[in-house]
């Protein structure tokens, strides 16, 4: 995986990285919960704060595992040059 894609990367990470692959799964049931939210025809409002709580918790974690990939592929990359 000299030039490693950024699937390809992530997928990797999937596998082998148990943060990553705990920070996937985290999101995966954030994603979940906002699903089940978003399909109510109408949120009271403390389901529409923690509609807004839990996308920013996403974000949060899909930025945490951007930066992870990003650096095993500079380290990688880095490490096969």
């Amino acid at each position: 995986m000299n030039t490693a894609e950024p699937q390809e990367v992530k997928h990797f990470l999937l596998q082998s990285h148990d943060q990553y692959r705990d920070l996937a799964e985290r999101h995966h049931a954030l994603d979940d919960r906002l699903h089940e939210l978003i399909d109510k025809p109408h949120l009271s409002e403390s389901e529409q704060f923690e509609e807004t709580t839990l996308k920013k918790r996403k974000l949060a974690l899909k930025d945490r595992m951007e930066q992870i990939a990003m650096e095993w592929a500079r380290d990688h990359h880095s490490s096969t040059s």
